[in-house]
């Protein structure tokens, strides 16, 4: 059984930075298109980030386009999402998601492996 766990959340101004990992206890994480997911307070969970298992081409919400970046470490097993010039509307908990789909799924159920997610909460 594969687990995720997601770390680096946490409460920033709006503004500022963070980084969030996510640690997968299986890998090698080459073999997984890693994803992130939020849901914020009253929404549903959406889509925010991908890097694809074939390559290391990434997908993003337009949201979050020239603010996020996603990348992934094969030699720790881990994937990163960096969050620069973060506004009150990114708050909401950050999932990680693992699949073996070689183009990111855009619905969270489907995914093989789910994280348990972290709290991000940005202060205007």
């Amino acid at each position: 059984q594969v687990q995720l766990a997601e770390s680096g959340g946490g409460l920033v101004q709006a503004g500022g930075s963070l980084r969030l990992s996510c640690a997968v206890s299986r890998g090698p994480i080459s073999s997984y298109t890693m994803s992130w997911f939020r849901q914020a307070p009253g929404k549903e969970r959406e889509f925010v980030a991908a890097v694809f298992r074939s390559s290391r081409s990434t997908q993003y919400a337009d949201s979050v386009k020239g603010r996020f970046t996603i990348s992934r470490d094969n030699a720790k097993n881990a994937a990163y999402l960096q969050m620069n010039s973060l506004k009150p509307e990114d708050t909401a908990v950050y999932y990680c998601g693992a699949d073996t789909a070689w183009v990111p799924l855009t619905t969270w159920s489907s995914y093989e492996y789910r994280g348990q997610g972290t709290q991000v909460t940005v202060s205007s």
